[in-house]
């Protein structure tokens, strides 16, 4: 699984011009679901993005988390995220989630994020969104549930 994270000092997305969902301080994360991905790895990931620390302290440093600023997060369901892109001009998708798995375990990870009482506004998985933030900073990080090992 892989979260595109976001500080933002506000966003929200759409669905047929319908405002579904915002937030104000906080975060925007775009989750992607692959292949081979399970519930284990939606526990992590949410995990750590709740304690990622992107928020600054009092001497200007990032070293608070979502949590700790009472921030909030928006979760969006992004299986582009997932695509290979190494060949070629046009993305494949081949190592993105079945739809069903991939709905089954966005949910298990908003699930995971909304038991650890940050508060939380979700997008719709396979609506056509428009997504509106202001990146303060900006500040953008890619996570995985497991670091990669250098």
């Amino acid at each position: 699984m892989i979260a595109l994270i976001q500080r933002v000092s506000h966003a929200n997305v759409a669905v047929a011009g319908e405002v579904i969902a915002q937030i104000e301080r906080g975060l925007v994360v775009l989750v992607g679901v692959a292949r081979g991905d399970s519930e284990r790895e939606a526990e992590k990931l949410a995990e750590r993005v709740l304690r990622y620390r992107v928020f600054p302290d009092s001497d200007g440093r990032m070293n608070l988390s979502v949590r700790e600023i009472a921030g909030a997060v928006l979760l969006v369901p992004q299986f582009t995220l997932t695509a290979d892109t190494s060949g070629g001009l046009r993305p494949s998708f081949s190592s993105a989630a079945p739809p069903g798995l991939g709905a089954q375990l966005f949910a298990h990870f908003v699930a995971q994020v909304r038991a650890s009482g940050v508060s939380s506004a979700c997008g719709r998985f396979g609506a056509d969104m428009q997504v509106s933030l202001t990146n303060d900073g900006p500040v953008t990080f890619w996570l995985e549930a497991e670091p990669r090992e250098a």
